[in-house]
This record gives structure tokens, C-alpha cells and sequence, in this order.
């Protein structure tokens, strides 16, 4: 099956005004997003997030006020009939500890092709940081760059 990975901060959330989005009240979907997700899969996608949390470590917010972010993203794509079958985030920051997960390294998205049993050759991940797309190449998937906060259709309209 088709798969898109999508990063969190600048491709679906707008944190253009939030550096570190952890409060359902500062969410604001980037433009389109939620349109061109459906047009995805309608082509046919399922879709898996993968983000880095380094406010986590950094003590900014917790994995509680994450998953509450994450919750609510799921409920309102859900109305549309989107899903997000799974969601990886990695809590580190390079600054205070080391890790094996934090993008660019492609391990949270190694594990979800692992577990979901998802084919490389039919993956893409839409991310908006030279880190996604590091990430991505080090997984084997094909990377789409996303200019962060905007409307990601011209950068995935071949694949519809």
C-alpha cells in the first residue's frame, strides 16, 4: 500500500507563531493540509506521523500535552476520513542527550515500516527540515521538502 510519512510542525500544524506546539488551543492546521491529505487518499495513501518533541527534554511541555496535540489532530482529520494509523515521536533534544531516534536518523520510521510491514518503493516522506529528508534517504524512502507552513500541494501533486 501506498504510504506517506508526514512530519508534524510545519506540515500539518502551522508553528509559524509557536515554535513548540503542546496546546490544542495554538493549533492551526497549515493551509490545505487537510484537503490535500484526502486527495492523498484518495490516491490511494495511508499515513503514519513522525515528528521530533525536543521541548520534551528541554522540559518546555510533556509527552501528556503531546499526545493531547496529537489526539486532537487525529479526531479533526478523522472527520474528513483521514487517519493516522500511527504516530512516532522521538522526546530528545541533541542538546541535552543523545539519542538513536531523533531525526535525521531514520529509526522511528525504520520501526513503523518494520511493524506495518510498509513498502519503501511505495513510500514517501513529506517533511518540511533538510532533516526529513536526511531521515527519509537514510530509510530508503523518497523525500518530499515542503516549504514550511504552506500549502504543500504543488510539492505533491504528481502523486494524486
Amino acid at each position: 500500500m501506498k504510504t506517506a510519512f508526514l512530519d508534524r510542525d510545519g506540515v500539518i500544524t502551522n508553528n509559524s507563531n509557536h515554535y513548540y506546539v503542546y496546546r490544542i488551543e495554538d493549533i492551526t492546521f497549515v493551509d490545505g493540509v487537510i484537503e490535500n491529505l484526502v486527495l492523498l487518499k484518495n490516491a490511494g495513501y495511508q499515513f503514519f506521523m513522525v515528528t521530533n518533541q525536543g521541548g520534551i527534554a528541554k522540559k518546555e511541555y510533556s509527552m501528556e500535552d503531546v499526545e493531547k496535540v496529537h489526539d486532537f489532530i487525529q479526531e479533526k482529520l478523522l472527520e474528513v476520513g483521514v487517519e493516522i494509523r500511527d504516530i512516532a515521536v522521538c522526546p530528545h533534544h541533541h542538546t541535552i542527550e543523545k539519542c538513536l531516534c531523533r531525526k535525521p536518523s531514520p529509526l522511528m520510521i525504520e520501526k513503523l515500516i518494520a511493524r506495518y510491514r510498509i513498502d519503501k518503493i511505495q513510500s514517501v516522506f513529506i517533511g518540511d527540515s533538510e532533516t526529513d529528508m536526511q531521515a527519509a534517504k537514510a530509510a530508503g524512502i523518497r523525500g518530499i521538502k515542503v516549504e514550511g507552513n504552506k500549502n504543500m500541494f504543488p510539492y505533491i501533486s504528481k502523486l494524486i
